[in-house]
């Protein structure tokens, strides 16, 4: 891959996605798969104005080694060390970036019910600290090839050529292969923007969802709620892109107000594990019952990670001719699938879509409607043939998607 091209990219995750300023702190997370791009992309932190660069190393075949050895309570430990690391970053605010590479399947085979009792245990101590910072600081999170992500998706190529291959996807549907890629995703948030404008100015209350698939889902809206896209604002007014790719415009919607059934157009990977084929049952906002072809028990260990897990915390609308559904590819990460098409989320609902969310504490966003949980978990939805209809607070249908992709009143 040139390194022209990858040099863009880093300078695209650290200047539009980070929006890096001169004298923050920053923070990066990554696998030990591409430690060249890694130092670019902490160059390009510095050269952005970085008063410091911290590296925080993982990978993932030891995390499944630990995953065997280790107890759920050494698992499930966060260390005084560790907390107090997390109570310096909820004082210090630093711009992080997480960079993914993960193999799909490098969990396969791992104690899942000895990792789901573990993560619950350390979000009891690291939820509060994520509370404290959320809607204070930038954040983004991108994604660089491994020899297992790449393999997974071309199997029948050699791991250099996969590699490459999956080099070139990324880099596409990110944006970052053009001459410009700072200035093309400038037009591509104006774009996403002025659709949000629209759907707001509709004033709705609801969205219902229907697919030959058997999609038949109604979700409620929060009054206050608005959509916004793939830039975001922190609570003192910094911009920044928190996914790279994102082709979305996305609401959060009101707990307690989903009913009926939707059906997932595309595998979802949590945890190094694939769930497919699968469908979800909502009453009163709750996900009652599931199904899937593999890996149910996974899919039922999410819903019961906390009280708001089995809720809806994200209605996210994707036309079905996005870049990343054109390349005909499934990228079983779903930083990428979740921009294919239409998705929903379970768990923690987005507080900074509420209108003025700077002005508002914790208690005020749920008594509002924003479901809150240690998880947030999207899913795809987005069928050829979706579509959703808007309800005006007048009783009026919109046609904000028709066949998957945007209806006549946001073309």
């Amino acid at each position: 891959m040139k390194k022209t091209l990858l040099r863009n990219y880093a300078k695209l995750i650290v200047r539009v996605g980070a929006s890096v300023e001169k004298g923050q702190r920053v923070v990066i997370t990554a696998q030990a798969d591409q430690p060249e791009f890694i130092t670019m992309l902490a160059e390009e932190c510095y050269r952005a104005g970085a008063a410091d660069v911290t590296v925080e190393w993982q990978y993932q075949p030891l995390e499944k080694l630990a995953s065997r050895f280790e107890s759920v309570h050494d698992l499930g430990c966060v260390t005084g060390w560790e907390e107090e690391k997390l109570r310096e970053r909820a004082r210090e605010l630093p711009v992080t970036i997480k960079i993914l590479s993960a193999d799909p399947d490098g969990m396969k085979g791992a104690d899942r019910e000895k990792l789901t009792r573990a993560s619950m245990a350390r979000s009891v101590i690291l939820k509060p600290y994520q509370d404290a910072m959320a809607n204070r600081y930038q954040w983004c999170v991108a994604a660089v090839p491994s020899v297992g992500w790449a393999k997974k998706i071309f199997p029948g190529e050699r791991s250099n050529r996969a590699v490459e291959r999956l080099w070139e996807l990324i880099l596409e549907t990110s944006r970052a292969d053009g001459k410009d890629p700072i200035n093309d995703w400038m037009w591509h948030n104006r774009a996403l923007r002025e659709k949000c404008d629209k759907l707001n100015a509709f004033g709705l209350v609801s969205l219902e969802y229907r697919s030959a698939n058997g999609t038949r889902l109604k979700v409620g809206l929060i009054p206050q709620a608005q959509f916004i896209s793939g830039r975001k604002s922190t609570a003192d007014g910094k911009h920044f892109n928190p996914n790279i790719p994102t082709e979305e415009c996305f609401t959060t919607p009101m707990r307690g107000e989903a009913e009926g059934v939707v059906y997932a157009v595309r595998p979802l990977s949590y945890g190094g594990e694939l769930i497919e084929d699968f469908w979800l049952r909502f009453e009163k906002g709750k996900a009652v019952e599931c199904g899937a072809r593999t890996n149910r028990a996974l899919l039922e260990k999410i819903l019961a990670m906390d009280e708001g897990a089995a809720y809806l915390g994200e209605c996210a609308l994707v036309p079905y001719e996005s870049p990343i559904n054109r390349t005909g590819i499934l990228f079983y990460n779903t930083l990428f699938d979740e921009n294919a098409c239409c998705h929903l989320a379970l768990g923690r609902g987005y507080s900074n879509t509420i209108a003025g969310f700077e002005k508002y504490d914790r208690a005020d966003f749920a008594a509002m409607g924003v479901n809150d949980s240690s998880v947030h978990v999207d899913f795809m939805i987005g069928a050829e043939d979706l579509e959703i209809e808007g309800v005006t607070q007048t009783g009026e249908k919109i046609g904000i998607f028709e066949n998957g992709t945007w209806g006549r009143a946001l073309r």
